[in-house]
């Protein structure tokens, strides 16, 4: 996400750099390339104004701070603008009610509604510990009512069912009554979609927000249609008291304008970003991580995090004491880790948060494929035990053997032995405490296409 607002606005800034002081003369020039940055990325044209407006404001005849230049200064201009439009601080789900917590989830069909209803389940439930339980009131699409079931079976939540000849107002409202009979912390409605914005659609919604009285009404919509996105949200905020929204495929927008959108145009806060088709593909949306991680400067934070949450540690440890006797790392291992990365959104997440990723060129960036990582599992998933456990075994005719199982080329075995090779001696510095090394070492050895 952000890819090319990233790209447009780090070269305008490194443009300023040399210049003892910002004047209008030196920053005309570099607002023109942030307003036509912001227009590339399908942000609304009332934000964009309102952007350059500040950012001018904020910026000429500001004298630049020793150590820093007047590109670094302009970027903190342009990143607190970014953060304010944002909506300044990320806003946390209220649970402060009588049990259950009722959260009503609205939005056009084909937004990843019922998806995020169980990545929202599957979050509620590792963050906060709750119990949920969801229920589609989409009696329109009785698919939509199985893909629920099934992904609530996934998150190991509890499901309502419902059918479609029953009133969605009267399912809605049961599930609620089932829910505070049985002592569960919240419910999450599904609730139909439609292609279009239409009064019989509105109706229906208001009549179930008036029955169950939700403490959260969350607006689902795909960042994709960029300040689309914004004006639809705003529509159905003037029908239903919205209390947030929920930007999905964020990792298939590479322009962000939606994001930069939403606040401004609504009022409303993003709450969450979809990353991805997983049920773990949730994060929580904080203005200042995201306006830092579009002008380069990764997202630390939200790396941790991930890594805290998604991780295996368990296994982690099991390695760390493996490796700390000396016991070698092998290719049951290298699939491991694999896996673990594969678990916090895959490397395009993992460098997306990374501080100076944005530097990279685009060519690079191209070159960063999330499918290698199943390849490169493909091809272990073809050896054998003691092939994962001594690799030094594996000569031509075995590397043909896996090469045909895997659906690969000899070549692609090739790469990922010398990649293997590169991560065991990583490994071998870090258990004798040389994590410098080791990063060092890492430095262009990322598995990339």
């Amino acid at each position: 996400m952000f890819d090319s607002l990233s790209e447009r606005l780090g070269r305008t800034l490194k443009n300023l750099r040399g210049q003892g002081r910002l004047s209008e003369t030196n920053i005309k020039d570099a607002l023109r390339e942030v307003r036509m940055a912001l227009l590339e990325a399908d942000v609304a044209l009332p934000v964009v104004r309102a952007f350059i407006d500040h950012v001018r404001d904020q910026s000429v005849g500001q004298e630049v701070m020793q150590s820093l230049t007047p590109g670094q200064a302009l970027v903190k201009v342009v990143r607190d603008e970014l953060v304010r439009i944002m909506g300044d601080e990320q806003v946390e789900l209220s649970f402060n009610v009588q049990p259950p917590a009722v959260i009503l989830m609205a939005g056009l069909q084909g937004a990843g509604k019922t998806t995020s209803v169980a990545k929202l389940t599957r979050w509620i439930k590792q963050k906060h510990k709750k119990s949920v339980l969801v229920v589609s009131a989409d009696v329109y699409r009785p698919a939509a009512i199985d893909q629920l079931e099934t992904l609530a079976g996934e998150v190991e939540a509890e499901f309502f069912p419902s059918r479609a000849d029953q009133d969605p107002v009267e399912i809605a409202a049961a599930a609620v009554d089932f829910a505070r009979k049985r002592f569960i912390d919240v419910v999450i409605v599904d609730t139909a979609g439609r292609l279009h914005i239409d009064a019989e659609m509105m109706d229906e919604v208001r009549a179930i927000h008036a029955r169950i009285d939700p403490v959260e009404t969350l607006f689902v919509v795909d960042s994709m249609t960029g300040q689309d996105a914004a004006n639809t949200a705003r529509a159905f905020d003037e029908a239903l008291p919205l209390t947030g929204v929920i930007l999905t495929k964020t990792d298939g927008d590479a322009r962000g304008g939606a994001a930069l959108s939403i606040r401004h145009i609504t009022g409303k806060p993003i709450k969450f970003l979809g990353v991805g088709e997983k049920t773990a593909a949730l994060e929580v949306f904080h203005p200042d991580r995201v306006a830092s991680r579009i002008l380069g400067m990764g997202d630390i934070l939200s790396l941790v995090e991930d890594a805290e949450q998604k991780i295996d540690h368990d296994k982690a440890a099991k390695l760390a004491d493996k490796l700390k006797k000396g016991k070698g790392f092998d290719l049951e291992d290298f699939l491991e880790q694999l896996q673990q990365m594969k678990n916090m959104g895959g490397i395009t997440s993992l460098l997306d948060k990374l501080p100076g990723m944005g530097q990279l060129s685009a060519t690079a960036r191209d070159q960063v494929d999330d499918k290698q990582f199943l390849r490169l599992e493909a091809i272990i998933n073809s050896m054998t035990r003691q092939e994962r456990q001594f690799p030094e075994i594996i000569k031509s005719s075995r590397k043909r053997r896996i090469a045909a199982g895997s659906g690969t080329q000899v070549q692609d075995v090739n790469r990922l032995l010398k990649q293997f090779t590169q991560m065991k001696k990583m490994m071998k510095q870090m258990s004798k405490g040389g994590m410098g090394r080791m990063m060092r070492g890492l430095k262009g050895q990322l598995p990339i296409g």
